[in-house]
């Protein structure tokens, strides 16, 4: 697929981008995108999306990454993905505070980024697995090795409900009759979706030959 970039490649970009190259730095930022989407979606608060969109917070964030990555010191391109996690969480607080905390004073920027945190890790994690395996099925693991980038990528060129489904079971980690109820379907329904989801994105993320 166009844009997605595999694991090593992602580490061999951020040691380039390291060593000062700044177009390996521009395709790296633009190769996390899609996660940094996947999960502004998921966790900016659906009372302030009228205001401030995920793609905003996104583009907050890369622009802040591409700005302060001189003084970044880390050496692993895990330890780079961390980081946007982190500035992610700080520009959605900022956005929830300015658009929610300051017309509802009892609640604390500090819990706020905690709470984020903790949530975007969460995802984060939830990602990871996914990526590793989109079906959960041990006998097929070592076959999916994908970037977290890439399957954010895949995900976020599914249709709506399929990208629904997906974030809904596996990221939010809903049992079916949840997804369900959010999704207003039967819970047969909403398996019969999942299934061809999870199918679209297996093929989404088969190599191109």
């Amino acid at each position: 697929m166009a844009n997605q970039i595999e694991s090593d490649a992602a580490s061999e970009l951020f040691r380039c981008a390291a060593d000062g190259d700044a177009e390996s730095l521009e395709r790296l930022l633009a190769s996390y995108s899609g996660y940094l989407r996947v999960l502004s979606r998921m966790h900016l608060d659906r009372r302030i999306q009228h205001r401030v969109s995920p793609s905003d917070i996104v583009q907050e964030t890369l622009l802040e990454v591409h700005r302060d990555f001189p003084s970044f010191r880390g050496n692993r391109v895990e330890e780079f993905t961390g980081w946007l996690r982190q500035v992610l969480v700080h520009n959605i607080a900022s956005a929830v505070e300015t658009h929610l905390v300051a017309a509802k004073r009892s609640v604390r920027a500090e819990r706020v980024i905690e709470s984020l945190s903790a949530s975007i890790d969460r995802s984060h994690h939830r990602l990871a697995s996914l990526a590793a395996d989109p079906q959960r099925s041990p006998a097929s693991e070592a076959d999916h090795r994908e970037s977290l980038a890439e399957l954010a990528m895949a995900l976020e060129h599914l249709p709506a409900d399929y990208r629904t489904v997906i974030v809904l079971r596996h990221l939010d980690g809903l049992p079916f009759g949840d997804v369900a109820d959010r999704m207003e379907r039967s819970t047969g329904a909403v398996r019969m979706l999942w299934l061809r989801a999870i199918e679209q994105l297996r093929l989404a993320m088969e190599p191109q030959v």
